[in-house]
């Protein structure tokens, strides 16, 4: 079967279709879902809440553009509003404390492992993470993030600075020495 079919037969609620779409996404989604989230079982929860509102939300996809695309976007949105729905408030940091953060003397012959810093990377508080996830890990803009958190582009930029300090810091106390601007 098509995805075009598998999609259409989805719309039509068709249990069978939506298990098939789930079983042939859910290891991508689960893996953006996994950026978001501060443990596994966080986000297999968001995971499921994204396929539910895609299930919810098929309907208005028109065939126009990447599929896979258009259900990573409802899943950060998914996983985004349910952050929302969380936090107490976010605060704002001066530019000054952004000036203040030193740059990390980092030795290139130690390597850090993707595993070891999606696991720090999920140690962040909520705003850092996901401001650190979406600018560094899927390439959108602050302006982007500012539209879909509802924060200033100005917290932004903060929230991604006071992350790399922090991911910065973290990687130094464990002794790890590396070039880690580049995150």
């Amino acid at each position: 079967m098509s995805l075009e079919q598998l999609i259409k037969q989805c719309k039509k609620r068709e249990r069978k279709a939506q298990e098939e779409l789930f079983k042939l996404y859910s290891n991508k989604i689960f893996g953006v879902c996994l950026k978001y989230s501060r443990s596994k079982a966080e986000a297999e929860d968001n995971l499921q809440d994204s396929f539910m509102t895609i299930f919810n939300k098929i309907e208005q996809y028109n065939f126009k553009g990447s599929f896979e695309g258009w259900i990573r976007r409802v899943a950060v949105n998914t996983v985004l509003q349910k952050y929302r729905k969380e936090k107490e408030s976010l605060f704002e940091i001066t530019s000054k404390e952004i000036e203040d953060v030193v740059e990390v003397d980092i030795d290139n012959s130690e390597d850090v492992s993707l595993d070891y810093l999606l696991d720090l990377i999920q140690q962040l508080p909520d705003r850092y993470r996901l401001t650190f996830s979406m600018y560094v890990l899927d390439g959108y803009s602050h302006k982007e993030i500012s539209e879909l958190m509802k924060i200033s582009e100005g917290t932004s930029k903060s929230n991604l600075a006071r992350a790399r300090m922090i991911l910065k810091t973290k990687i130094e106390e464990d002794g790890l020495k590396r070039k880690v601007e580049s995150l």
